[in-house]
């Protein structure tokens, strides 16, 4: 992997997690080092399971492989967002 597609990763990793904690509802106690690495983990995801759809690449903005990324995501800030809850009261 070059320089340029790690920080690229790094900054999709950023904005899915982000997407991912705006529609997981309630407040999540995870940090943002937690959030990037969700988000990088969605998008790897993502992109793999729309490119096994065949949905991978398409003209214009790829909505369905965003979409993914972002469930993924979501998920993943779920999952881990009630695991530090419980662990920390």
């Amino acid at each position: 992997m070059e320089v340029q597609g790690f920080f690229t990763a790094i900054i999709i990793g950023l904005i899915i997690g982000a997407l991912g904690r705006l529609v997981v509802p309630g407040k999540q106690k995870i940090s943002i080092l937690l959030t990037l690495a969700i988000g990088v983990v969605a998008a790897i995801l993502g992109t793999l399971l729309a490119g096994a759809l065949g949905v991978d690449d398409t003209p214009g903005i790829d909505w369905i492989e965003l979409f993914l990324q972002v469930a993924f995501a979501a998920v993943g800030v779920a999952l881990l967002a009630g695991t530090y809850g419980r662990r920390r009261h």
